[in-house]
């Protein structure tokens, strides 16, 4: 030992050998379970030799013993400075930064500590991605610690509890088979295992029947999804989403409008909700309401048939503004044939020019009689009903060639007779 080192044991007032003493004697009384005894030489073992990292972290561990980790911390600090590649000192400090949450310090050490090939090491920095939030990273630390381990079930039952809480059932119920593999009466695998089969078949199921188009059955099924998992926001979420979906294509324009605003309210930046829902305001009529979507949809994701919903719901606006079959008959846009042809009958009989008296008021049956008659062949005819319903008025004169009158006769009649006198024809298809 060089002579200054020397020199500063003696102005201390304890020597080398006293030193030495003193540690020797803390490790006898702390492996004999007597702990303050043992505290009380690496004390003096500390104030002999401020600047041996190895007795600060021996004091350490006194402290640790005694359940005393607040008083352990300054001790592994002072060894770390004394020492910045000490490993040791680093996992434990680390694991007492865990748990009293301060989980970025924590990384920060299990970061410096972390070895490809130490599966404890790798265990705790997933413990505080975990606490962190960010489960990817804790997948991504645990997944090699089930070839590190032998019979690393407490491993796969976790990596199956993360990846069942991101949504991804299908490596969950991967993860936990392998755990049954280890051992098939484990019950904690075994109980996790029927949750994510049951749930995982639900989901699979409902997604088929979507894809069948069998819309209502698909929507039972999502509602006994919430029903199987209302804790995870994830699937609670994707139901709701996907019972909104059904709903628009069941055109129940109503309840789909209140299903698809608590989805949207739960998932807001979820561009499926925003589109679905404005399909079932276009649906309802509400078509500012629909372009309003369609383009907060077009903020989260910029996919081709958001564009093209988009384009649509303006030209809907724009023909609503002008005229709207569906209005002038008073039915929903998801009327079938007979609907519409019972509407048009209650209306023309109700608006025939003959049943009125005066000019001004035949003036104005007229013209409600014709708007309903072009209504009625617009939404009788398939061809015609689909181009409306995209966003193209068949019977505008600025959509067709050559021009024509601004308001069409379907039916055979002329309302300028000379005379005044009206003689309406019309047929009942």
């Amino acid at each position: 030992m060089d002579s200054c080192r020397r020199t500063g044991l003696r102005v201390l007032g304890a020597t080398q050998a006293e030193i030495e003493h003193h540690l020797e004697m803390g490790r006898k009384l702390l492996a004999a379970g007597q702990l303050a005894e043992a505290l009380s030489h690496y004390h003096s073992a500390v104030e002999g030799d401020s600047k041996n990292y190895l007795t600060f972290y021996k004091r350490a561990a006194v402290f640790l013993a005694m359940g005393k980790s607040k008083s352990a911390l300054p001790d592994l600090t002072r060894a770390i400075q004394l020492k910045p590649d000490f490993l040791a000192a680093r996992l434990q400090r680390g694991n007492i930064l865990l748990k009293q949450g301060n989980t970025q310090e924590a990384w920060e050490d299990f970061n410096e500590v972390i070895s490809p090939w130490d599966p404890e090491s790798r265990e705790l920095r997933a413990e505080c991605y975990i606490r962190m939030g960010d489960l990817q990273k804790a997948i991504q630390d645990l997944t090699p610690t089930t070839r590190l381990r032998n019979d690393n079930r407490a491993a796969f039952l976790k990596l199956s509890m993360l990846h069942y809480s991101l949504g991804e059932h299908h490596e969950s119920l991967n993860h936990v088979r392998e755990c049954l593999k280890l051992d098939q009466d484990d019950k904690e695998c075994f109980s996790h295992y029927k949750q994510v089969k049951k749930l995982s078949k639900q989901l699979d199921s409902a997604e088929e029947l979507i894809q069948a188009e069998s819309y209502q059955e698909a929507l039972d099924k999502y509602e006994a999804v919430m029903k199987t998992e209302p804790n995870v926001p994830y699937y609670t979420n994707l139901a709701k989403e996907r019972i909104c979906f059904s709903l628009v294509k069941m055109k129940s324009t109503h309840e789909a409008i209140d299903v698809c605003s608590e989805a949207h309210q739960r998932d807001p930046r979820n561009a499926n909700i925003l589109r679905d829902r404005a399909e079932a305001f276009i649906l309802n009529q509400e078509y500012e309401k629909a372009v309003e979507d369609y383009k907060e949809a077009l903020d989260f994701d910029d996919k081709q048939e958001l564009k093209e919903g988009l384009e649509r719901a303006q030209k809907l606006l724009k023909i609503s503004q002008k005229r709207d079959y569906y209005k002038i008959l008073g039915v929903s846009r998801s009327a079938n044939k007979q609907e519409i042809i019972k509407a048009y009958r209650k209306l023309a009989q109700q608006w025939h020019p003959d049943n009125f008296q005066s000019e001004a008021e035949k003036k104005e049956a007229e013209k409600k009689f014709i708007d309903i008659a072009s209504a009625k062949e617009v939404l009788t005819d398939p061809e015609m009903r689909q181009k409306f319903d995209a966003g193209e008025d068949p019977l505008d004169p600025e959509n067709q060639q050559g021009g024509g009158r601004d308001q069409p006769w379907p039916f055979h009649f002329d309302p300028f007779q000379s005379g005044g006198s009206f003689h309406f024809k019309f047929h009942y298809n």
